[in-house]
């Protein structure tokens, strides 16, 4: 029976872990963020980014209301650019569990005689993604700001709006860093 609470503990654990997104941010210690407050995107770069027109609208949508939020506004003269990139990978995790009654037999410790147990293996499958959020100074076009988010993906559309709003927020929470 200790066995099975020790796999419990271990799920609610780690299931969590999955649905949440793994924020990195770097930027430019001596660039003095208060002063940018408008925004555009970087067209060329964004129309590079390797994912379907749909998750990209989607993904520029969240930006805009992250960055509203947060009292920036979009401009055609901005203060700053804003590019995205993404990365994906399929993860595939394979969990094997040897699940054993108590008994009589060969085994761990000391004793034979007659024992029950299965053993039992499970395959996931996962995509896993980065999104990656630039923000470049428009005077100049030197990167200012990145931010990084990763985490699982969802290929169900109910739910792709949800998650992507999630990584956005997630990176976006953290600028403009605070120095």
């Amino acid at each position: 029976m200790k066995k099975y609470y020790v796999v419990l503990v271990i799920f609610i654990l780690i299931f969590p872990s999955c649905n949440s997104v793994r924020v990195v941010t770097d930027y430019d210690r001596s660039q003095n963020f208060s002063n940018l407050k408008t925004y555009a995107y970087l067209k060329d770069g964004v129309d590079k980014t390797k994912i379907n027109d749909l998750d990209k609208r989607r993904i520029l949508r969240a930006i805009d209301k992250n960055l509203l939020e947060k009292g920036f506004q979009k401009s055609n003269n901005p203060d700053l650019f804003i590019n995205i990139f993404t990365k994906e990978r399929q993860e595939i995790n394979i969990y094997n569990q040897n699940l054993s009654m108590p008994g009589w037999g060969w085994g761990w410790g000391w004793g034979w005689g007659p024992s029950l147990g299965w053993n039992q293996t499970s395959v996931s499958r996962a995509s896993n993604g980065t999104l990656y959020i630039d923000i470049i100074n428009a005077k100049n076009r030197e990167l200012i700001w990145q931010g990084s988010g990763e985490g699982i993906l969802t290929s169900d559309t109910r739910k792709k709006e949800e998650r992507i709003n999630e990584f956005v927020k997630s990176i976006l929470d953290k600028y403009p860093p605070i120095n």
